[in-house]
């Protein structure tokens, strides 16, 4: 069976994201088409990167980064739940994708982006990181709107189109994520 992370990247205080992620996170188990793990990047706490070797090298020398990297390893694909900020990305998902590097190759990501424009901004550039790490991204995601999805912009409460828009994002991560398995498995023999 497939494993799927999703990864919560706002570490701040009162975040939107966490009502997002466990949206996300219910959706997914509901299916049982795979095994999904919520990864709460406020959990992990990894300091600003600090290795001292470029992660591509995969030489870690910290433990955090050694339990980081140990974390993410096992799964196949990736579902990164992220805020837009100044029209990015939030520093923290940023730091934990650059934190390693062979952790993340040949795997599948979708995203689910939440902001005043949906999150879009910080999806496209996210799109972009991940293409460095070797991450195949999916076309789907799931735009989520603080002014129509949040009441009071604070309480999540999400239009039901939403959950078929992450249902087709699911089918088109799982169908990456097995198909990178068996490019892993090749390049392990």
């Amino acid at each position: 069976m497939l494993k799927i992370a999703i990864i919560l990247g706002s570490t701040r205080p009162h975040r939107n994201g966490e009502a997002v992620a466990r949206w996300a996170y219910d959706l997914a188990r509901q299916r049982g088409d795979a095994g999904y793990e919520l990864i709460d990047l406020r959990e992990i706490d990894l300091p600003l990167l600090d290795e001292p070797i470029s992660p591509s090298q995969g030489k870690y020398q910290h433990e955090h980064t050694k339990a980081w990297a140990a974390k993410v390893a096992p799964f196949d694909g990736y579902v990164f739940v992220t805020p837009e900020y100044n029209h990015s990305t939030c520093a923290a998902l940023k730091n934990a994708l650059d934190f390693v590097y062979a952790e993340w190759n040949n795997k599948a990501a979708g995203f689910v982006g939440y902001g005043s424009a949906g999150g879009t901004r910080a999806v496209e550039h996210l799109r972009g990181i991940c293409a460095e790490l070797q991450i195949a991204t999916v076309r789907q995601q799931v735009m989520l709107s603080l002014f129509t999805d949040f009441e009071n912009m604070s309480v999540f409460k999400p239009a039901a189109h939403h959950a078929k828009s992450f249902g087709t994002l699911l089918d088109q991560l799982l169908a990456w994520a097995g198909a990178l398995r068996t490019v892993r498995q090749g390049q392990a023999a």
